[in-house]
């Protein structure tokens, strides 16, 4: 078998008005998702979702680079895998898309669930939480966070991730106000779901600190990313300081960029994309990370097939947790498959299915057609 083609399906659907969503200054407007599809003389195709922070124009262009490398080569010969370089984003998520689509072929091949082409015994379904907290305005009803989090319990979810809202400068918002909307949230959920907050990198290490050491208190599950990614000594401070796990690395794509972060236990949990990095690159991520305690849940913000494929990496771990799922990406999520997979009270079921187990629908392009330029605009007050 050999490959004779990859190409990239680019897709965009612009959100309604009341669907948009907005975080710090961005204001977010459509959706966009990245399809790579890679085809063989035999008439299989695997495909795989890249991570459209990349942009999708660029990643598009990055695949047509990298296919004469492919095109007559055996799917099953893994020494074809490229490795992301850590460096250029736009290759990385064209390799990871890449990736994936290429561990859907696999598994197509050999009959096999990929989840169970990483692991003998992997997990039949994986529990989701539910990632949001992008609706609420300091200026206006702040406490829409927590109707839409109850929201998503009464729905079945176990878990919740919320966020850090708009750019605090424009409302002078401080730290106690902040800890105060997580006492409040924390008190209406009265534990009967997992909380945690991403803090997107927008915190400085003094403001950090306490909200950490509150958010411990309160129980929260962990609290993700809250100061800039570089600063891997202020990550070691403030995972030392509370019991809760500071999480982060979804930019990262090697393993290399994660060893210091390992070494000086920078993260209580690490959280890679497969959509940006590869199942493959994933892997010996979570391999290492296991290595000194530290437990993997990966990024998977954008689209379902992005969410499938991280379904299949954490249903293969040694310590499988909770898989992301964003709940505000709109129809173009799940319409891009013949069907959707079954998610309920929290769960998603791995399809039992070779490969990633799931098919596109008809008319991708002509009914999601693709809009240039980037899905979020800068809003100033």
């Amino acid at each position: 078998m050999k490959i004779t083609d990859i190409k990239t399906m680019l897709l965009s659907r612009w959100h309604e008005p009341e669907n948009q969503w907005f975080t710090n200054t961005f204001r977010t407007v459509r959706a966009d998702c990245p399809i790579i599809v890679v085809t063989t003389d035999e008439g299989l195709e695997g495909i795989g979702e890249a991570c459209a922070y990349g942009g999708l124009a660029h990643i598009r262009s990055w695949v047509e680079w990298l296919k004469p490398s492919f095109i007559g080569r055996d799917p099953r010969d893994l020494s074809i895998v490229l490795s992301p370089n850590g460096r250029t984003r736009m290759y990385d998520c064209a390799v990871g898309g890449i990736d994936c689509a290429l561990w859907d072929l696999r598994g197509k091949i050999e009959g096999k669930r990929v989840a169970d082409m990483l692991k003998a015994d992997s997990l039949k379904k994986v529990r989701l939480y539910a990632s949001s907290g992008c609706r609420y305005d300091w200026s206006d009803r702040p406490e829409q966070l927590i109707e839409e989090t109850l929201g998503y319990l009464a729905d079945g979810y176990t878990a919740c991730k919320v966020r850090i809202g708009t750019y605090w400068d424009w409302d002078g918002v401080t730290v106690d106000r902040f800890n105060g909307l997580m006492r409040d949230l924390a008190q209406e959920i009265n534990g009967r779901m997992e909380l945690m907050v991403d803090g997107n990198q927008r915190l400085t290490e003094e403001q950090a600190l306490p909200i950490a050491k509150e958010l411990d208190r309160l129980g929260f599950t962990w609290f993700e990313e809250p100061i800039p990614m570089a600063d891997v000594d202020g990550y070691a401070r403030l995972n030392a300081a509370v019991d809760m796990p500071i999480t982060g690395g979804e930019q990262f794509t090697t393993l290399e960029q994660f060893r210091p972060y390992l070494e000086k236990h920078a993260y209580g949990i690490v959280q890679p994309d497969a959509g940006w990095c590869g199942i493959t690159e994933a892997l010996k991520i979570a391999e290492a990370a296991y290595r000194y305690g530290i437990d993997l849940c990966p990024h998977s913000w954008h689209n379902g097939l992005m969410a499938i494929e991280n379904a299949h990496l954490v249903a293969a771990l040694p310590n499988p947790r909770v898989l992301e799922v964003c709940m505000i990406q709109g129809p173009l999520q799940w319409d891009i498959f013949a069907e959707k997979p079954p998610i309920a009270d929290g769960w998603l079921e791995l399809p039992d299915k070779p490969g990633l187990g799931v098919a596109l629908g008809e008319n991708l392009e002509s009914r999601f057609p693709y809009v240039e330029g980037h899905y979020a605009i800068t809003v100033e007050r």
